[in-house]
């Protein structure tokens, strides 16, 4: 267990960890604070002995044909096994094309604005103007070229694939604890409860004019 403890950790591994942790919130063992703290660390960890830390203490989810108590503790699956991953390499590609993209598509889309504007302009004087496009493309052009070369060299698209993981699992586990909320609050309402203050009010309002003609009643009859 020492040698494996030691392994480095891959995508997949990392993502195993954060869909356990994710249910371990739906099912009410981890607070949105734990989860988010030991989310940050799970993506952050490089072996599988910091992986394993994080799930320790959390039973493996039952399936779905057997009960939770059922589960022997020394039944926990594989990291690795827990949720199916796509091959790492067609992953990391698909993380770099959209990183890619991300950079290079509003560069794109203003180069063919611009080249679109020179084009009519040209053909309505019917002269080959001068290619003032140039000026917006090339430098642009060059400080995305550098920070895409800065960005694939130090790991900017997993960085930000991360991130946007993170934030999503965030998400997920906020949405599963607010449902959890409602439908416990649902459950403990009680049918005796006080009238809510709007319909208090209105019921106060049809009481008072019956009372003041209550009241008026034997002074005219006198």
């Amino acid at each position: 267990m020492e040698g494996r403890d030691g392994m480095r950790a891959a995508d997949a591994d990392r993502q195993a960890v954060a869909e356990r942790l994710r249910v371990a919130v739906d099912e009410g063992r981890l607070d949105l604070h734990e989860y988010d703290e030991r989310l940050q660390r799970a993506y952050a960890s490089r072996t599988y002995g910091e992986l394993d830390a994080l799930v320790t203490d959390l039973p493996a989810p039952a399936a779905p044909a057997a009960s939770e108590l059922a589960t022997r503790p020394d039944a926990v699956p594989a990291l690795s096994d827990a949720v199916p991953a796509r091959p790492e390499g067609a992953r990391s590609s698909s993380v770099t094309a959209r990183w890619l993209a991300e950079v290079w598509l509003p560069y794109l889309r203003v180069i063919a604005i611009v080249v679109t504007v020179w084009a009519v302009t040209s053909a309505l004087s019917t002269d080959l103007l001068y290619f003032w496009p140039a000026w917006v493309a090339g430098p642009w052009g060059g400080v995305l070229l550098v920070r895409t070369v800065a960005g694939l060299v130090g790991g900017e698209p997993q960085r930000q694939a991360e991130q946007r993981e993170r934030r999503r699992e965030r998400r997920r586990a906020k949405r599963a604890r607010k449902r959890e909320l409602a439908a416990a609050e649902g459950n403990t309402r009680d049918p005796e409860q006080p009238l809510p203050p709007a319909a208090s009010e209105e019921r106060v309002d049809r009481e008072l004019p019956a009372a003041s003609e209550e009241r008026q009643g034997p002074v005219s009859a006198a």
